[in-house]
């Protein structure tokens, strides 16, 4: 099976990462809750964690690293906290629901910058979207769709210009584009440690500037100040109630330090070379239409197409019987960009390469794509 579905989730990943998990079940405790042997291998396992991810993103410490189960709980977690009625948001229209359920909840107005048919936004439409009562910019660093990056560095110095918050969702760059929370101006970047990041499934955090101060979603036990009535508002504590993936944490901090070793530049460049290799041998094919900006190779390693009329369940469907060849068709749970494309009611399929994926297995999708154009033709 050739697997190019990682901007869902990575299915191939390094053997330290299963092997940490299967260590962690078998020896660690529960982190902070107690000073038995193993709850404090937990401890130290999280710790080191916390603090791969700070180094990870120049966040502003490893206390203000904060564990949830995936980007979207994060992000949950940011909206909710910064923007409600009577305040103003602006986002954009490259965003995944993960952004933009949660805002549409808030009650804020909300101002979504839009998108042109080639995926990109203008923004200069963000300076001209401020207002007196902004208190939030939110938006992904790379869209899960066509694979085009925001400026997040320019995003951030019109923020801190204004003095907003600015919630950056790297949900499909962690990992493998260098961010860095401080230089670019993020106040919260959250993150799942399931795609670039090759952790397991169920991990993910949030990175928070001190001087915010986020509401949790949950409260509950935290290991410390139990007779309190309130939940404890320092960090990280204040964020993760109850017992933590401390497995899949485990798992995550393996990977982390699998990412240290092969370096950030490194994977992105293979990441993207199979990428391009892709477009490159399927862009000419008749019948197929690409989605996004291929003018620059500095975009995430997604290829996103469609095959003359058919379904874009079709296509998949066919690589998968016919080629064993595993690919995302559908809306991407980001409907927004799917409108400015003009792809709502067809979807597209969606190719998505990893470090783990070969030419050889790049050059088999170019030729069931080249197959399946003859037969539409």
């Amino acid at each position: 099976m050739i697997y190019l579905d990682n901007a869902a989730t990575s299915l191939h990943r390094p053997a330290c990462v299963a092997d940490a998990i299967c260590q962690a079940l078998n020896g660690m405790g529960n982190c902070g809750r107690g000073a038995s042997g193993a709850s404090l291998t937990a401890g130290r396992v999280v710790i080191q964690c916390r603090s791969r991810i700070d180094h990870l993103f120049h966040g502003f410490g490893p206390l203000q690293v904060a564990f949830t189960a995936n980007s979207t709980a994060a992000l949950n977690i940011a909206i909710t906290s910064l923007v409600g009625p009577g305040e103003h948001a602006i986002t954009t229209a490259l965003e995944h629901n993960s952004v933009l359920r949660p805002l549409y909840r808030s009650g804020a107005e909300l101002t979504i910058l839009p998108a042109d048919t080639y995926g990109n936004i203008d923004l200069a439409d963000l300076s001209r979207s401020i207002r007196s009562n902004t208190r939030l910019v939110v938006c992904t660093h790379a869209s899960n769709v066509t694979g085009n990056l925001l400026d997040i560095a320019a995003i951030g110095a019109v923020c801190k210009q204004h003095g907003i918050p600015f919630v950056v969702d790297a949900s499909q760059t962690a990992g493998v584009f260098p961010i860095d929370m401080q230089a670019m101006g993020i106040s919260v970047l959250c993150f799942t440690g399931h795609k670039g990041l090759l952790g397991p499934q169920g991990t993910g955090g949030l990175c928070v500037d001190p001087a915010l101060s986020l509401r949790p979603l949950m409260v509950g036990g935290s290991g410390i100040h139990s007779f309190d009535r309130e939940h404890p508002y320092q960090m990280p504590t204040a964020l993760e109630a109850g017992t933590l993936n401390g497995h899949g944490i485990a798992g995550l901090n393996a990977a982390l330090g699998w990412l240290e070793e092969i370096g950030l530049a490194c994977i992105r460049q293979k990441e993207q070379a199979l990428a391009q290799r892709f477009y490159q041998g399927i862009r000419n094919l008749p019948g197929v239409v690409c989605y996004g900006d291929f003018s620059t190779t500095e975009r995430a390693p997604v290829v996103s197409l469609n095959l003359g009329n058919w379904d874009s369940a079709l296509v998949s469907d066919e690589l998968a019987q016919r080629f064993d060849i595993q690919t995302r068709p559908g809306a991407h749970c980001a409907p927004l960009m799917h409108k400015a494309l003009g792809t709502q009611v067809q979807g597209a399929v969606r190719f998505s390469f990893s470090y783990f994926n070969t030419e050889q297995e790049v050059d088999a999708a170019i030729d069931a794509l080249t197959t399946l154009s003859m037969e539409e033709t």
